[in-house]
């Protein structure tokens, strides 16, 4: 598995494990008003960092460039700064709002570089199987 698919794996179990300790919190004390922070962690940092990761699996060669690593590092940092202030923020601390907003655009970028991977070039690994056994 490239050295990418199998950074994208282990930051998204780390999302879920965060998203999971947010939703036992607000199950627990019964308030729910963290609830787009806990959404934000699952699906950005949980779903799509393991689809990014498998899409990597399956493209090696694409996994090989600079630019995935590249996007890695930036998509990652925008997650990892917007999960925790959006957190705060939705506690009440509207001062992190600016924080939120920069993490956002962040990220986008880093959905944007992706994308760019995804259309750029059909550089596809071809694997050869071997002869079945008679």
């Amino acid at each position: 598995m490239p050295r990418i698919a199998n950074l994208y794996f282990r930051t998204a179990i780390i999302f879920l494990i965060v998203g999971i300790g947010m939703g036992l919190k607000m199950a627990i004390t019964e308030d729910h008003s963290v609830i787009g922070a806990h959404a934000h962690a699952n699906l950005l940092g949980w779903v799509t960092m393991a689809i990014f990761g498998g899409y990597h699996a399956l493209n090696p060669r694409k996994a090989e460039r600079r630019l995935a690593m590249i996007q890695y590092y930036i998509y990652t940092a925008g997650v990892a700064v917007m999960v925790p202030s959006l957190y705060f923020m939705l506690l009440g601390n509207m001062a992190l709002e600016p924080v939120v907003a920069a993490a956002a655009i962040v990220t986008f970028v880093g959905v944007l570089l992706f994308a760019f991977i995804i259309f750029s070039g059909d550089e596809i690994a071809t694997t050869v199987l071997p002869a079945p056994s008679h």
